[in-house]
């Protein structure tokens, strides 16, 4: 249990860089340049997956012995497109449907992406203690 409490620090230490980096590329571009949201949206959640991979990969998770590091990266990839999804989802129906401004928005869909991010690293891309292992810290 210590060692799945250390790697959610670290996984949130992470997260904060990497929400930093979104948040204030999403705010720079749609306040600066006048691009729409969901347009910012989605450039700010591709340039922070991209620190989130390398700081992810190389901090938090235990790369699988037998997988790739391109194999790795495309499920790293694949997740992140359904985090993209779910970002641009939630933030659309905070903003355009209940008419929340979407610099909220943004961070309270951020915590529901986390959530997704973590999970899905944890079962398909950490080694964890032993190989076939998925959520072993958790007993």
């Amino acid at each position: 249990m210590k060692r799945l409490f250390a790697q959610i620090m670290k996984f949130g230490v992470v997260g904060v860089v990497a929400f930093a980096i979104d948040y204030g590329l999403l705010i720079f571009l749609t306040e600066v340049f006048g691009i729409p949201y969901l347009v910012s949206a989605t450039i700010s959640f591709t340039v922070s997956v991209v620190f989130n991979y390398v700081a992810s990969m190389r901090y938090v998770f235990a790369h699988k012995e037998g997988m790739s590091r391109r194999r790795e990266f495309m499920v790293f990839i694949v997740l992140s497109v359904i985090g993209l999804g779910i970002n641009n989802v939630c933030l659309w129906a905070g903003t355009d449907v209940l008419g929340v401004d979407y610099r909220l928005t943004k961070i309270v869909v951020t915590a529901i992406v986390m959530v997704w991010n973590f999970v899905t690293r944890k079962i398909f891309l950490d080694a964890g203690d032993e190989p076939g292992e998925i959520l072993g810290d958790i007993e």
